[in-house]
């Protein structure tokens, strides 16, 4: 398959759209789709190049859900056969004994229409795939699970301020995190210019609202942050340069800049990114875009640690909880983006 980060890739004659999740079963608290919440049942596949897998796994670790739904990480470099298990022993995921993506999706159903995307959550006893709804997934780790969530964890999408979590998500959404895509995969000019406009007027919007608060919604970690963060943290290594989103990069707006320096030194979310991973992946696999498959050396990421000053705004991270614990040896990043 060809890869536009998550292999949910729809292409019309002129503008770029994204299809719809093919398999969107949820797993719940009274099962009563047929997938109940069970500790250790399901696997998570995901990709730390892809944005939309990055959701959950920052949801995953800020909820402390790492021993109830085990992760699987695929090599970010895919090739026509989907995601692949190359960074396991063998080139197979030691739990699902599969060497790609695509043969849980054809346990389940074959002849599906759409990609091999990411996220995925695997019923490990049947090895079929449950669901890539990656838009309804995070909502449920939040909610459904919660009787398997660490002690402290945070409540990341409250009951209280759904309505308005959901209209400022759809905003992001439509304008940022999908918007960057748009304008990444333009055949036209001005497609391009009426994408890149939209991702820099949102982000304006963006910026005067976080300029006077912490974060999106209320003064604590939401669902909303962790969309708008996996967007931000992949903005100047890849969105200003590789899709040509290029009016100004993250790091000269001071608002925003902040905001996600901000949250990336929060437990939970830098500690989950691997810029190699997201490097590697956008550069080599979008071969329309970038032929040579050459990957820029820049820029330079070490600033991401630099302070930030957000905390003057005041803001709970965690409202009365907790941060999570130390990243699990397996899943730690390292600098040269390997799990260590």
């Amino acid at each position: 398959m060809g890869g536009d980060g998550d292999g949910n890739r729809a292409y019309g004659h002129k503008t770029f759209s994204r299809s719809l999740s093919h398999f969107r079963d949820r797993i719940t608290a009274d099962g009563q789709g047929g997938w109940p919440v069970e500790a250790g049942r399901y696997r998570l596949v995901v990709s730390r190049a892809c944005p939309w897998a990055s959701r959950a796994v920052v949801s995953r670790r800020l909820l402390g859900l790492e021993d109830a739904l085990p992760m699987a990480v695929a090599d970010p470099i895919q090739d026509d056969r989907s995601w692949r298990f190359t960074l396991d022993p063998d080139g197979r995921d030691p739990v699902l004994g599969i060497r790609y993506l695509h043969e849980a999706y054809d346990r389940r159903e074959t002849g599906y229409p759409g990609g091999v995307s990411v996220p995925a959550v695997v019923d490990v006893p049947s090895g079929r795939l449950v669901t890539n709804d990656y838009q309804q997934l995070t909502l449920d780790l939040a909610t459904e699970w919660r009787d398997l969530h660490r002690e402290g964890a945070p409540d990341l999408y409250p009951a209280a301020r759904r309505d308005e979590l959901d209209t400022v998500m759809a905003e992001v959404y439509e304008d940022v995190n999908n918007g960057v895509y748009r304008a990444g995969f333009a055949t036209h000019q001005r497609e391009y210019e009426e994408a890149c406009a939209g991702v820099f007027r949102r982000l304006e919007l963006l910026s005067e609202r976080l300029a006077g608060q912490r974060y999106l919604v209320g003064d604590t970690l939401t669902e909303a942050d962790i969309r708008l963060f996996t967007t931000l943290v992949r903005f100047d290594p890849v969105y200003h340069g590789h899709f040509k989103c290029n009016r100004w990069k993250l790091a000269e707006d001071p608002v925003l800049w902040a905001y996600a320096r901000d949250l990336f030194q929060t437990p939970g979310f830098g500690d989950t990114v691997d810029f190699d991973h997201i490097k590697r992946h956008y550069y080599q696999v979008h071969t329309g875009i970038n032929p040579t498959g050459i990957v820029p050396l820049g820029p330079d990421l070490a600033n991401w640690l630099s302070p930030h000053g957000r905390e003057e705004l005041g803001g709970r991270p965690f409202g009365d909880g907790t941060p999570p614990g130390p990243v699990p040896p397996g899943e730690r990043v390292t600098p040269a983006g390997r799990p260590a």
